[in-house]
């Protein structure tokens, strides 16, 4: 048990040390963690328990990233709570009470893990704090009004309830204003200071006297909301501070220092998506690479050489589409036609067999994901490594894009991404804007949502781009259920081999709607972005 481990580990997350939990520690969903979670947790937990509320962070803030309709994201956001992070209501019989309050404990443990791991510097404490107040914020206005008030009793805030003589005098005040006010005699209001809800103040939702604002019940999330924020941003402070003093724990500084680095998403070991491709394939397939990777493609046939850091990214991304060690061979002495083959054998082949697991340690190494390349071994002077939009320069990307064809208002959307460290919704932007012109479709006509033959949609059906060889695979499948959708599915009523074969030698149609998914909208360039959400989801 970690709790057993170091006393400052403890004295930072857990307010005494128990082996149950009071019943009464969690009596609704919401909660302001204010105390640590006087628990034992297991180093297993520790570390699952984190990785799974950043699962739910992170698909909170995409799909408010993406614009979705609150339809879409209410849809997207309860499916992972689900999955990661169950959090049965009250009311919901078929629950024990057990469940219940297990599930409230790894939201509270999972809180403080994450707490402690965002409080290394400024930008990962900005980047929790925003996902945090998204997810109290959507789990508060999911709540009922009885557990809503109930949480609220019991956090002593400083909120003057308007009595009902007072609201008698401010009746007409309050009637009167911008505001659509309901029955003044059954509405409850409260008395903060107008500064505190300066949101509200610019809408016009509330009257102002003296200094105060008069805010109604049914807006009390922006004060709760802003209570939870001032107390959290507060806490992260704190901890910051504190955490220089558990550099002694072994066990647990390497969880909370990789965290944020870690690659939730799949694994792309090597890909039956293309079968297994030959050496001289890999030209044919660039269409289909993300922009990373075809810049990489473009300057190894340039400059016929790539340093190191370049080859373990491109040379990784190739095996993961299904290029095999012999052919790996005979495409990296063939890029390098500049040494002769005895060169190559020299000071090449090794490091290229080593990616494979044939030498040294004999690790099969897997291609790098989007947060591997963003947050590791940025490009220097003379590399073509890295991430374009992290790692290109506002005017070379730019040229990028515009040799991509892709207009101006798109190019300052994903720009805009760019600015606000959105790197991989940028690159899906990306993706879903080349990929409409390369079957045909305006992106104006791109809707939300599962692919769907009666909107004609085709490309905004992918989740956000987290790795390259998704990329690649969902460009891949794309055209080839186009191709054979233009075959008028002669391959699927069982045509002979080779019938129905695309653009890259692929028999019979795949169905869209089970290779192709998603759940995002269109956006113009200049459109309004949440304000909830302002970082990079790559953290």
């Amino acid at each position: 048990m970690f709790t057993q481990h170091n006393r400052k580990s403890r004295q930072l997350l857990a307010s005494g040390i128990k082996s149950t939990y009071d019943d009464d520690l969690y009596p609704t969903r919401l909660n302001f963690y204010r105390e640590p979670p006087p628990l034992e947790i297991s180093i297993e937990e520790f570390e699952q328990f984190a990785l799974d509320r950043m699962q739910v962070l992170q698909a909170l803030l995409t799909a408010q990233m993406r614009n979705l309709t609150p339809e879409q994201l209410d849809k997207a956001v309860s499916e992972a709570i689900r999955k990661y992070m169950p959090m049965s209501p009250n009311s919901k019989s078929s629950t024990s009470h057990r469940q219940l309050m297990e599930e409230r404990r790894k939201d509270h443990i999972s809180h403080f893990i994450l707490r402690l791991a965002y409080s290394r510097s400024q930008e990962l404490r900005s980047w929790f704090l925003r996902a945090e107040c998204a997810l109290f914020r959507y789990r508060f206005e999911k709540e009922m009004l009885k557990d809503q008030l109930e949480f609220l009793e019991k956090q002593n805030l400083s909120w003057k309830k308007v009595s009902d003589e007072d609201k008698r005098l401010l009746r007409e005040k309050l009637k009167t204003s911008s505001f659509k006010a309901g029955n003044i005699d059954e509405e409850t209001y409260f008395e903060v200071d107008f500064e505190r809800v300066t949101g509200l103040v610019g809408r016009r939702q509330v009257y102002i006297q003296a200094g105060k604002a008069f805010v109604r019940l049914s807006d009390q999330v922006v004060l709760v909301l802003d209570e939870f924020k001032e107390r959290l941003s507060h806490a992260l402070e704190v901890t910051g501070r504190a955490l220089p003093r558990m550099d002694e724990d072994d066990r647990l500084m390497p969880v909370l220092n990789n965290i944020n680095k870690q690659y939730l998403g799949r694994e792309f070991t090597s890909s039956a998506i293309a079968g297994e491709i030959q050496a001289s394939d890999v030209d044919d397939l660039k269409v289909h690479m993300p922009l990373c990777m075809e810049h990489l493609h473009d300057e190894l046939r340039r400059e016929k050489h790539t340093r190191h850091g370049g080859r373990m990214q491109y040379g990784l991304f190739l095996k993961g589409i299904g290029l095999s060690l012999e052919q790996a061979l005979i495409f990296w002495q063939m890029a390098f036609e500049k040494i002769t083959p005895e060169q190559f054998n020299k000071n090449y082949a090794y490091n290229v067999r080593h990616s494979y697991g044939m030498e040294g340690k004999r690790t099969d190494y897997t291609p790098y994901s989007c947060k591997s390349i963003i947050m590791n071994n940025a490009p220097g002077p003379g590399d073509h490594h890295g991430c374009p939009f992290r790692h290109f320069s506002p005017p070379n990307l730019r040229a990028q894009l515009a040799a991509h064809n892709v207009d101006e208002f798109d190019t300052d959307d994903i720009i805009h991404k760019v600015q606000q460290r959105h790197y991989q919704i940028a690159c899906t932007r990306y993706y879903e804007v080349t990929r409409a012109k390369m079957v045909g479709i305006s992106p104006e006509n791109i809707k939300g949502g599962l692919s769907d033959s009666a909107t004609g949609s085709m490309i905004a059906s992918q989740e956000v781009i987290e790795h390259p060889n998704q990329f690649f695979e969902q460009s891949y499948l794309l055209m080839k259920s186009k191709n054979a959708e233009n075959e008028g599915g002669a391959a699927a009523a069982g045509a002979t081999a080779g019938a129905g074969e695309g653009m890259d030698g692929v028999t019979g149609p795949v169905p869209l709607d089970a290779t192709v998914r998603g759940r995002y909208t269109y956006k113009k360039a200049g459109a309004s972005i949440s304000s909830n959400v302002q970082h990079d989801i790559d953290m």
